[in-house]
């Protein structure tokens, strides 16, 4: 009977010293380092310690990994900009040649990357690494935005081979690595389900300019090129066609101006491809709006040159759109059922213009199979006029 009672007591006990095992309040760290908070991460065997410094907008941390096996890269990283991924500012420990682990920065664009060293977007005065009996611990001090307190934070590790990082697993653990964190309060929203501020602005960015460019221009190019060839469309297929570009245009100015502020809001972070064309954009539609206004009369002179010049723009952009959308979706770091939407819509509208240059050049041939009638009658009356 008495070494039944020892039984719950027994297994009271192996929990009781898992739950201190697992709790990150009760730790002591070899440098006698001590912060005002803590978190138990809830994959990879992970924990946060911080303390928030409000003068200044600093915050200290120690992020710890246990179980490390050798040969095994760690990183921990905030995410200004967004809630997964793309654009998360890396604080990487690796193996040296001592044995032991050195630590480095590294801004990470987008999905695939290979942790190399460089600048991140806000300031780091300190970072060191310490690592004993396979657990890996990275201090730093991070300058954070003076308005802001709540950030996605994300960590991992993976395979370390031939002195380069290699890509993590992906597994459930791997994919649960993210959580935002509010250094101020202590709040953590786990899985980074919540959306900030500037995700939601991202969004608008990316739901206007995909509307504008990559679905209003090309339906107006398409209005213009097809919807004209129908005699009772004139002058109507004009200003539908002037209706529809403006519109993009004004949206897609709104996206650009969401776009701009988002880039300056995110010093260090730039996805140069997708900038370029965006501003390349601009300024070519700006060039067609300008040009709906110039256009010369039909039997004007420089109207054929009005015309090339206008066709050549038009499609450059249609062009450039359609590619600086999926460079945003990238950028987003969508699922690819937002690609894959967006592709439908394309292949959609690219149907619907095959089947329109079909009925374009029946009208066309037709149109001209009746003015050669007419041209070939009138030439065989000219030659053998009727007598009354």
């Amino acid at each position: 009977m008495n070494r039944l009672l020892w039984i719950p007591l027994l297994i009271l006990g192996l929990m009781a010293s898992h739950c201190y095992a697992q709790n990150c309040s009760g730790h002591v760290f070899s440098n006698n380092a001590r912060f005002a908070a803590c978190n138990n991460l809830p994959v990879l065997n992970s924990f946060l310690h911080w303390t928030y410094h409000s003068g200044n907008h600093t915050v200290d941390i120690a992020y710890r990994q246990t179980n490390v096996a050798a040969s095994t890269w760690v990183a921990w990283a905030l995410n200004l900009v967004g809630t997964k991924m793309p654009g998360v500012q890396c604080l990487v420990a690796v193996p040296n040649a001592a044995g032991g682990f050195r630590a480095y920065t590294s801004p990470v664009s987008g999905y695939s990357t290979q942790l190399a060293q460089g600048n991140l977007s806000f300031g780091v005065p300190r970072l060191s690494v310490q690592s004993a009996n396979q657990e890996v611990v990275i201090f730093a001090t991070l300058v954070l935005p003076a308005n802001r307190t709540s950030f996605t934070t994300v960590w991992q590790r993976g395979p370390f081979s031939g002195n380069t990082p290699g890509i993590h697993a992906m597994t459930n653990a791997n994919k649960q690595s993210i959580q935002i964190v509010n250094f101020a309060t202590g709040q953590t929203t786990a899985g980074g389900t919540g959306v900030t501020s500037v995700m939601r602005r991202r969004n608008i960015h990316g739901v206007l300019n995909a509307i504008s460019w990559g679905i209003l221009m090309p339906i107006g190019a398409m209005i213009a090129r097809y919807v004209k060839v129908i005699p009772s469309a004139d002058p109507a297929w004009f200003y539908l066609h002037a209706a529809c570009q403006s519109s993009g245009y004004v949206i897609g100015v709104a996206g650009w101006g969401t776009g701009l502020k988002l880039g300056s809001e995110s010093k260090g972070i730039t996805f140069k491809t997708h900038r370029c064309i965006g501003i390349i954009l601009f300024c070519l539609a700006t060039i067609q709006l300008t040009a709906l206004f110039l256009r010369p009369k039909k039997d004007h002179k420089y109207r054929p040159q009005w015309k090339y010049f206008h066709t050549i723009v038009g499609y450059t952009t249609i062009a450039l759109s359609i590619t600086n959308v999926y460079k945003g979706f990238d950028a987003l770091g969508r699922e690819d059922n937002w690609k894959k939407a967006y592709t439908g819509v394309i292949i959609a509208l690219g149907v619907v213009a095959v089947l329109l240059e079909a009925f374009t050049w029946y009208i066309v041939l037709k149109r001209k199979k009746s003015e050669d009638k007419r041209n070939t009658s009138y030439e065989g009356n000219r030659h053998n006029p009727s007598t009354v």
